[in-house]
């Protein structure tokens, strides 16, 4: 396996930041074995982005989400909340993280800084190890960029999309 490079000269402004936060997805789903499709969920549950294509065409046919970028944001969205209900019951602090391991694939999702959610879809075969440390990576790398700005460009491009 080679290590994802994990470089990007842009910075957040204007379109660049999507294109940031889209180039580190792909590289993502791209790079680390067993993981089929990535989405970043807001706060409020709103999918910001995903490792889909822009069409929402899948390349490929995947067990579960089928590679439905909105399926899997909802999944994650409602799966984040579920997590953080519970830890506000047991008095257990914030979430860091999520896995639901399935017979036919695992969902992992972490939290980033601004209370948003990554959701990975991976094979059953997938290290978790592996896709937890490329995970951390890309919330540790990406967090700064998701500003109230970038946030709000990708609600809008996104609500383009879905006309």
């Amino acid at each position: 396996m080679t290590s994802p490079t994990w470089t990007s000269s842009a910075g957040a402004t204007g379109g660049r930041g999507r294109d940031d936060l889209r180039w580190l997805l792909s590289r993502l789903v791209a790079e680390v074995p067993g993981m089929l499709s990535v989405a970043v969920v807001s706060a409020d549950g709103l999918l910001l982005l995903s490792s889909e294509p822009e069409d929402g065409v899948p390349r490929h046919r995947t067990v579960g989400p089928m590679g439905a970028a909105a399926d899997l944001a909802t999944v994650v969205s409602g799966l984040g909340s579920l997590t953080s209900g519970a830890a506000t019951l047991m008095d257990g602090g914030g979430v860091r993280q999520t896995l639901v391991a399935m017979q036919t694939g695992n969902l992992l999702v972490m939290s980033i800084s601004d209370g948003s959610l990554l959701g990975a879809w991976t094979t059953p075969e997938a290290d978790m190890s592996t896709v937890t440390y490329h995970m951390a990576l890309f919330v540790g790398r990406a967090g700064h960029l998701l500003t109230p700005e970038l946030r709000a460009e990708l609600r809008q491009t996104d609500g383009r999309r879905q006309r």
